[in-house]
Formats: C-alpha cells, structure tokens, sequence
C-alpha cells in the first residue's frame, strides 16, 4: 500500500471514531507509520488531508445523486432512487458516512464544518430541485423546496445514523418505510 492512500485510510478510521478535532497529525503519522514530512508532501496539512478524504468520497457520489434526483413525473419513484443511493452509499462506506455527519454538526466556523460544507450545500442543491421539480405536478407542494429538502435530508440521516450504530438495518423495508412516511407528510 503506498503512502498516500495508507494515510487516507488511516485518517478516515481517526476521524470517523473520534472526529476531526479529536485526532492530531502525530497520531495520524505513527498509526500510518510515516513520518509529518511524509503527510505534508502529500496533503499540506491535517486540512488538506481531510480536503483529499471528502474529495475521494463525494466525489463519485455525487454524480450518482444527481443522476438519481431527477424529476420524471414521478415524486414517490425519485425519492425511492434517491433514499436507495444514500442507503447504500452508507452500507458501502459507513465510516466515511459516519465522519462527514459528525462534521455537519461540528462548529459552524471550524475547519470541520468548512470542510464539509461544500459537499453540503450540493446535496441540499439537488435535492431541493428534485422538490422544485416537482412542484408542476403537486401544486401544493409550491415554495416548499427548501423545507422539503431539510425534512427528507434529516429523515435519512437520522435513519443512517441508527444504522451505523448498529441499531436498525438498511433495508428494502426500510427504504418503504421512509419513503411512505416522508410521502405521508407531503400529503397530508
């Protein structure tokens, strides 16, 4: 295993167990068995490692949500894709999910939170034009977007987050489940 992906490794196993201010770089260093010289030709800093870990993560990530969160006349069939890829996203990298999540809620001006901000803010993007999307066909759904989007993004969060504490499974019942109480909200 080279360097490089040998301190990414052990840097997403520090931060998701402990968070990013939890863990210092001679940590990182001598679980990776490297030298601080060795971490900063590669990453700069503690920061630009984390930089390169959710680069690496969203990255291939986001390409597929977008994919997913396109509108095609049908509300409950987009959600159902959308609630999947997330599912799924989290069973395939539970620790990297687990990081970027304790980091959403870290301190609005903390390296942390600036770091995963972006990542953010381009989820809640395409999500809230899947619901703007949508409006055409449900009309009572119009200038809700926003709100939408937070209730949806926290529900699968939240279900995600019990998932990988081991507590309920992500599965098909379970994506039925969410989709049919988010769906119940909307249209009650």
């Amino acid at each position: 295993m080279n360097n490089q992906k040998l301190l990414l490794d052990v840097a997403l196993k520090l931060f998701s167990e402990r968070g990013y201010d939890g863990v210092g770089v001679q940590e990182i260093v001598d679980l990776a068995q490297v030298t601080k010289p060795t971490l900063y030709h590669y990453f700069s800093s503690k920061r630009g490692l984390l930089d390169a870990l959710l680069r690496k993560g969203f990255m291939p990530f986001l390409g597929t949500l977008k994919a997913a969160a396109q509108y095609e006349g049908d509300l409950t069939r987009s959600l159902e894709k959308v609630i999947r890829l997330y599912f799924n996203f989290a069973k395939e990298q539970p620790d990297f999910y687990r990081m970027q999540l304790g980091m959403h809620f870290a301190p609005y001006q903390s390296d942390a939170y600036t770091a995963v901000a972006l990542y953010g803010a381009e989820q809640t993007k395409l999500i809230e034009a899947l619901f703007r999307a949508a409006e055409k066909d449900h009309g009572n759904m119009r200038g809700r977007a926003a709100q939408y989007g937070a209730s949806f993004m926290g529900m699968l969060n939240t279900y995600i987050n019990l998932a990988i504490n081991h507590q309920i499974e992500l599965d098909d019942s379970l994506v039925y489940k969410v989709l049919h109480q988010f769906m119940h909200g909307i249209f009650s």
